[in-house]
C-alpha cells in the first residue's frame, strides 16, 4: 500500500476539481443561474440569493476519476469500488435532479418529497441487489462486543433505512458555507484512517479521492460561498457515508462520526412533531438545529467552526474506538 498513490489519489480529485471549478462559477454568473433562498430562512441568509449553485457537478466527477485511477493502481477490489462509485453517482443524480428543478423554476423546493425518497429508495435497493451479489456479510456487529449477528433480508431493510437516511442527514446539514464540506472531510479521514488499518483499498483510495474532491470544493465554498454544493452533493456525500460504514462493517460506529448529521436530522424531527402536538409552538428558533444557534446570536463563522471541533473530536473519537 503506497503513501505516494494515497495521496495521489486525493490530489488528483483536488487538482481537477480547483482547475475546472472557476470555469463552471464564471458560466453560472454568467447565465444569472444560482441558488434561491428559503423565504422562513434566516435573513442573513437573503444577501446569498443568486450564488451559483450545483458546485458537486465539478468535484463528483473529480472523486471518479480519482477513485478509478487509485483503485486501479492499487488492485482493490472493482467490487467495492463499483458499488460506492455507483452509490455515490446515484444519490448525485437524485440531488442533480432536485437542483435542476429548483433553478429552472427558479424557487427553493426542487423535486417533492415523495419524489426525492422514491429516488433515494430505488438507489437503496441497487446498493443491496449489488451487495448480496456479490457475496457482501448480511451480518450486523454489536457495538463494543466481539459479536456479530447474521440478518437475512432484515439486513437489507437495515441497508436501505441507511442510505435514504444519511443522504438525508447531510442534506439537512448542508446550510451554511463550507459546514458540510469540513464535517465530510473529517468523516472521510476517520473511515479512510479505518479502512487502511482493515487494509479495504478500495474503500481507502474512494475515501482519499473524496478527500480531495472536498478540499478543493472548500476553496469556493467558504465564508462568503462563491458556490454552493447543492443537493448533487450533499445527497451524495451521505449516501456514500453509510455505503462506506457498511462495507467497513462500522454501521453502529457511523452514529458517532456523523453525531452532527444526526443531531441536525432530530432537530428536524424534534420540532416538527413538537410543532404539532402543541398547535404552533417550537423547541428550537429554527431548525436545522445549526439556524438555531445562528438566531441566538452566534455568527455564521462561529456557528460553522464550533460544528466542526465536535464533528472532528467524534471522528477521532471513533478512530480511536476501532483502531485501539
Amino acid at each position: 500500500m503506497s503513501t505516494k498513490f494515497i495521496i495521489g489519489t486525493a490530489f488528483i480529485a483536488f487538482i481537477v476539481t480547483v482547475m475546472a471549478l472557476p470555469i463552471y462559477i464564471q458560466a453560472m454568473r454568467q447565465r444569472k443561474v444560482g441558488q434561491e433562498q428559503r423565504e422562513e430562512g434566516p435573513q442573513s441568509h437573503k444577501a446569498k440569493t443568486g450564488t451559483p449553485t450545483m458546485g458537486a457537478i465539478i468535484f463528483v466527477p473529480a472523486v471518479f476519476i480519482a477513485t478509478l485511477i487509485g483503485t486501479g493502481i492499487s488492485r482493490g477490489s472493482v467490487s467495492t469500488m463499483w458499488l460506492l462509485l455507483l452509490t455515490f453517482l446515484g444519490y448525485a443524480f437524485i440531488g442533480f435532479w432536485d437542483d435542476f428543478v429548483k433553478v429552472r423554476e427558479k424557487r427553493n423546493l426542487g423535486l417533492t418529497a415523495k419524489q426525492k425518497l422514491m429516488g433515494q429508495l430505488l438507489i437503496g435497493v441497487l446498493f443491496y441487489v449489488v451487495y448480496l451479489i456479490n457475496g457482501y456479510s448480511e451480518s450486523l456487529n454489536v457495538p463494543f462486543t466481539e459479536i456479530t449477528i447474521q440478518l437475512p433480508y432484515i439486513y437489507g431493510l437495515f441497508i436501505i433505512f441507511w442510505l435514504v437516511g444519511f443522504s438525508n442527514a447531510t442534506n439537512l446539514t448542508d446550510g451554511l458555507d463550507g459546514l458540510l464540506a469540513g464535517l465530510a472531510t473529517f468523516s472521510f479521514a476517520a473511515f479512510g484512517i479505518i479502512a487502511y488499518v482493515q487494509h479495504n483499498l478500495a474503500v481507502l483510495y474512494f475515501c482519499m479521492a473524496v478527500i480531495g474532491g472536498l478540499i478543493g470544493f472548500f476553496l469556493f465554498n467558504r465564508n462568503p460561498a462563491k458556490v454552493f454544493m447543492g443537493d448533487t452533493g450533499s445527497l451524495a456525500l451521505g449516501g456514500a457515508m453509510a455505503a462506506v460504514s457498511i462495507l467497513l462493517k462500522i454501521e453502529w460506529l457511523m452514529l458517532l462520526i456523523g453525531f452532527v448529521y444526526v443531531a441536525e436530522t432530530l432537530s428536524v424531527m424534534m420540532q416538527v412533531t413538537y410543532f404539532k402536538l402543541t398547535h404552533g409552538k417550537r423547541i428550537f428558533r429554527m431548525t436545522p438545529i445549526h439556524h438555531h444557534f445562528e438566531l441566538g446570536g452566534w455568527s455564521e463563522n462561529k456557528t460553522v467552526v464550533v460544528f466542526w471541533c465536535v464533528g472532528l473530536l467524534c471522528s477521532v473519537a471513533a478512530v480511536l474506538m476501532e483502531v485501539l
